[in-house]
């Protein structure tokens, strides 16, 4: 038997941690997305020193780097897609396809040594404490990796529920804690939008059959490339926003 004071759960979303909230008193909040990411590893140097994001009518693309000769990059699938599916000649015709011409021509190609297939969806548990027990991380909530912003929202968690418990055990001030669940959603929820904002603006829909949501997309992207103040708030958004 283990005697604590307070148990964090950051077990993930599937812990079991959460589950120690009694369902009347938890309430979850979800969207799931009608596609997903298939993701591919390989020992090539990167196309590009920065992250490419590629809004395509053949869907989404990212091409993003983990050193000088490894890159990781994914194009958009079907939800129900299985790896299967995705033999590499043609994930690199697909990522070629969804590439500006510039850049595909500069695309380095090779076997793969890692392929995942990542569902999207933003999902939120609320609220991150019941009495001793405080949830952080994914175990709280997650959102689509197009943002960015999962690791970020994780360390944010922490480093709130830090500064309260030293303030607890040093002062004996219970108003960190207290305070630990609505001020770490505040900052939850505008991941959330943002997540939920880059998703809904590079990604293609299956089942629209109009160009009204297209047109909406293209909107919103020549308004980001023209307009700086927008470029801003993009930039704040990714980078972080303050604690």
């Amino acid at each position: 038997m283990i005697a604590c004071d307070y148990v964090v759960g950051c077990d993930g979303a599937h812990g079991v941690s959460r589950d120690f909230i009694p369902p009347g008193a938890r309430r979850s909040y979800e969207r799931q997305y009608p596609f997903c990411w298939v993701g591919l590893l390989s020992e090539t140097p990167p196309v590009d020193e920065e992250l490419i994001y590629a809004s395509h009518e053949r869907g989404f693309a990212l091409c993003s780097m983990r050193n000088e000769h490894r890159s990781r990059y994914y194009v958009q699938g079907p939800a129900d897609t299985t790896l299967d599916e995705w033999p590499d000649d043609r994930f690199w015709s697909e990522l070629t396809a969804r590439l500006p011409e510039p850049v595909a021509d500069a695309l380095v190609t090779g076997p793969s040594i890692e392929k995942i297939v990542t569902p999207l969806r933003s999902w939120v548990s609320e609220p991150l404490r019941h009495g001793r027990l405080f949830l952080a991380g994914d175990a709280a909530h997650v959102v689509p990796p197009t943002g960015a912003k999962g690791l970020n929202l994780a360390i944010s968690d922490v480093v709130y529920l830090v500064d309260a418990l030293a303030d607890q055990y040093v002062s004996g001030s219970m108003t960190g804690l207290d305070q630990y669940s609505e001020r770490a959603l505040a900052r939850v929820w505008k991941a959330v939008r943002f997540s939920w904002w880059m998703t809904t603006m590079l990604h293609r829909f299956p089942g629209v059959s109009d160009d009204f949501e297209r047109r909406l997309q293209k909107a919103e992207l020549d308004y980001l490339f023209g307009s700086e103040n927008a470029q801003r708030a993009m930039a704040e958004n990714y980078v972080g926003l303050p604690q």
